[in-house]
């Protein structure tokens, strides 16, 4: 009898960690079938790229979650995750591969429907999430302020988040890469979803930037991705990751001015001019199964009200053209 080959799953998700005993089971906990919502196990695997951690990751460490997991190790580590991303492109097998730069950050519990449910909608979509950090603030800010680890771990186990996950927005808030709400343009995505076939048009991600923690490389990625052509560039709506305190080189840094500083100076060097904001015209997709804070809606907000004065000038104009006002 001929054994029938693996059927490949709908989507493939490369995660990268390095060093993250603390914060990659949870991630891995965020991105499994009996967590995520409306998204069949058999429809996705988990690669987790693990970039030279000591001790290695390994897939038996996870077989309570339930997840199609596999665990590749990147044979020449570096700083920047650049070639182990490649790695876990390489080693996808789904239609669509959606990419975890940093293993740091949790999902919330809609994050995979709702993003296939996008690519599905359109074959060349480019489909990002929104980043959020854990606690009460920038996480740059706060970790001044004595919030660390345990700190951190406290807030998570009195949230609730694995009974709920949505719970999670209620102790997080947007970071710097995501605009203060949910309708501003965001200049990365932690989660970038794409389809096979974009992700071979796009090259991946670009071998030149080698600063730790790949400097500004998601940046660049995200920019190019939504630069190429015929593509529908989405922001979901009530999905996103949030940061888990680890320490990252931007994320956690103290002397964030610096180091930005010194990252854009890199990406001048290999693009040849300096970072701009992407100006791709966005989408929204999906709902919202929490109620966002009235702040994180503003823009919204604002855009209701100059409708509604759009709409007023416009009824007065006909009043006035039909002689029901002067």
């Amino acid at each position: 009898m001929t054994e029938r080959a693996p059927v490949a799953p709908r989507l493939s998700i490369v995660v990268v960690a390095y060093n993250m005993s603390r914060e990659l089971p949870r991630t891995l906990q965020s991105l499994s079938p009996g967590y995520q919502r409306g998204f069949p196990r058999d429809d996705y695997e988990v690669l987790v790229i693990d970039n030279g951690s000591q001790p290695p990751v390994e897939s038996d460490q996870f077989t309570d979650l339930g997840l199609n997991l596999r665990c590749l190790r990147n044979p020449t580590p570096q700083v920047s995750p650049v070639e182990a991303i490649q790695l876990g492109l390489r080693g996808a097998r789904g239609q669509w591969i959606a990419v975890w730069i940093d293993g740091a950050r949790l999902a919330s519990p809609g994050l995979l429907a709702s993003a296939c449910e996008a690519l599905q909608r359109f074959p060349r979509a480019v489909v990002g999430s929104r980043g959020r950090y854990l606690g009460p603030g920038l996480q740059s800010e706060t970790m001044r302020r004595g919030y660390t680890r345990d700190v951190e771990d406290q807030l998570l186990e009195q949230s609730g988040w694995l009974q709920d996950g949505y719970r999670l927005f209620g102790i997080s808030v947007f970071d710097e890469s995501s605009g203060p709400t949910w309708f501003d343009p965001p200049t990365e995505s932690n989660s970038l979803f794409l389809s096979r076939e974009l992700w071979t048009e796009l090259g991946g991600y670009d071998r030149r930037f080698t600063s730790v923690g790949g400097g500004l490389v998601n940046l660049d990625t995200w920019s190019r991705a939504l630069a190429l052509p015929g593509v529908t560039p989405i922001v979901l709506l009530g999905e996103a990751t949030f940061h888990q305190f680890h320490g990252g080189t931007m994320t956690n840094a103290v002397d964030q001015l610096d180091r930005w500083q010194t990252l854009c100076a890199e990406y001048q060097a290999i693009r040849g001019h300096p970072w701009q904001w992407p100006t791709a015209p966005l989408q929204w997709w999906g709902t919202f199964s929490h109620t966002p804070p009235p702040g994180e809606l503003v823009c919204r907000f604002r855009a209701w009200r100059t409708l509604g004065q759009k709409l007023h000038r416009g009824v007065w104009r006909l009043a006035r053209a039909v002689g029901l006002r002067r």
